[in-house]
């Protein structure tokens, strides 16, 4: 074929070839897949319900709460987390010479696959060491939570008042824990 296009002079096997390219783009469009290509997953996450700080005093030591939500199929580990309003540790409270203690969370909360974690006074909680300023309530202080594989998240939390089960996080200092009900 090529040598009846070239005898025939340039023009026909510029057309010849034009058509043949044109041909050959459809044919290559038309042996491709027509199912779509999957959609990506939903975005698997880790949330935060119903976040809030404890108002505290400028250079107080205080807490924020909320509980920890796992919609992925596999364990989350939060091991550090942050806020412009303060230096940040994850504290638990537990039973030391019987009496109970508060103290940084080793190895960080982790939030079973599909599951929760909760973040409540009198127990794990991610503690703001100094805060710079004043916390009143109703102010919106904005966390980030980092976890064992690298990701970030990033929630708002309101500050109220709380006297609660007479907690204190002053360092080396623990209030016996009483029952806020009358």
């Amino acid at each position: 074929m090529r040598d009846n296009l070239l005898r025939r002079g340039p023009r026909h096997t510029l057309v010849a070839l034009t058509l043949a390219g044109a041909l050959t783009t459809l044919g290559l469009a038309g042996c491709g897949s027509t199912t779509p290509a999957p959609a990506a997953p939903a975005a698997a996450t880790l949330s935060i319900r119903d976040p809030w700080v404890k108002a505290a005093a400028a250079g107080e030591m205080t807490a924020a709460f909320g509980t920890l939500v796992n919609d992925t199929d596999a364990a989350i580990t939060v091991t550090a987390a942050e806020s412009p309003a303060s230096p940040m540790e994850l504290h638990e409270m537990s039973m030391k010479d019987g009496k109970m203690v508060m103290q940084p969370k080793q190895g960080g909360f982790t939030i079973e696959a599909r599951g929760t974690h909760e973040l409540g006074p009198g127990g794990d909680h991610l503690m703001l060491m100094k805060p710079v300023k004043a916390i009143e309530p109703g102010d919106a202080l904005t966390f980030t939570l980092r976890t064992a594989t690298g990701g970030t998240v990033t929630f708002t939390a309101i500050a109220k008042p709380f006297a609660g089960a007479n907690e204190s996080y002053d360092p080396g200092h623990m209030a016996p824990m009483e029952s806020a009900a009358p």
